[in-house]
């Protein structure tokens, strides 16, 4: 037992080494199997403010994560399933695609998020739905951690992931750091290991990646796809926000 422990430490040492690897060249991971702009994730990094406020903030939203074991969902069909807050029957309805690692995504859902929460999704005036759009290989693991968990989880779990962003996004060792967020939510470490292992669960995430760049020719992380014609994009505050969703008066 304690050699399979050791072992799978190591594992995940060596994986973290090449992620780094691939972040410092800033160039598309052999996952992503069709054309990647990699200039989307050279701003990303160059452009990355490391937010003292969000770990200090960190472990507000880790109180919300109970620490109970749990079923884990690794299935393709839960992964890939809509994960939406706010009424189906909203007059707006929002697709954000976000990438774990974007500080600008991050920016937005620590700032901008609880007002739109509070303000267009609590009242009914906006169905907002999460989708990866995942710009590097350690982006695409935080999504696979947030989207292996069960459905009510996940929401809480990408609060925190985002608020203590530079924590995991930038440890000299970012799985073994995103494993020990995982454990937080009840996630033992040996599901964990096998979440980032499984391929075709990494790859049905890219897929979505993929699907969202062809059909609305996203370009920039975040991105909100309004009714499903409108796009914008950016680090924008409340009222910037809901004014180009058309959502004034709230």
């Amino acid at each position: 037992m304690m050699a399979q422990r050791i072992n799978a430490k190591d594992q995940r040492k060596g994986l973290a080494s090449k992620l780094n690897a691939i972040v410092l060249k800033s160039c598309i991971a052999p996952l992503f199997p069709l054309d990647y702009d990699c200039s989307m994730m050279k701003q990303n990094q160059m452009n990355f403010a490391l937010d003292r406020r969000a770990i200090l903030l960190g472990g507000a939203a880790m109180t919300l994560l109970p620490t109970a074991a749990f079923a884990l969902e690794p299935t393709i069909a839960h992964v890939t399933s809509p994960r939406v807050l706010g009424k189906d029957d909203a007059p707006i309805k929002v697709v954000e695609l976000f990438s774990m690692t974007c500080p600008h995504c991050a920016s937005f859902h620590n700032n901008t998020f609880p007002y739109v929460k509070t303000r267009l999704i609590d009242t009914g005036m906006v169905r907002f739905e999460m989708q990866p759009f995942p710009l590097d290989q350690i982006a695409l693991r935080g999504h696979a951690l947030a989207r292996a968990l069960p459905k009510n989880k996940y929401f809480p779990m990408i609060s925190m992931l985002l608020k203590d962003i530079d924590r995991w996004a930038r440890n000299p060792d970012p799985l073994a750091a995103l494993s020990q967020m995982a454990r937080l939510a009840g996630m033992s470490t040996a599901d964990f290991d096998a979440v980032m292992g499984n391929r075709p669960l990494l790859e049905a995430i890219v897929e979505m990646r993929q699907k969202a760049y062809k059909s609305w020719e996203i370009q920039s992380t975040p991105s909100f796809v309004v009714n499903d014609k409108t796009i914008i994009s950016g680090d924008l505050s409340y009222e910037d926000f809901a004014a180009k969703i058309n959502a004034t008066d709230a």
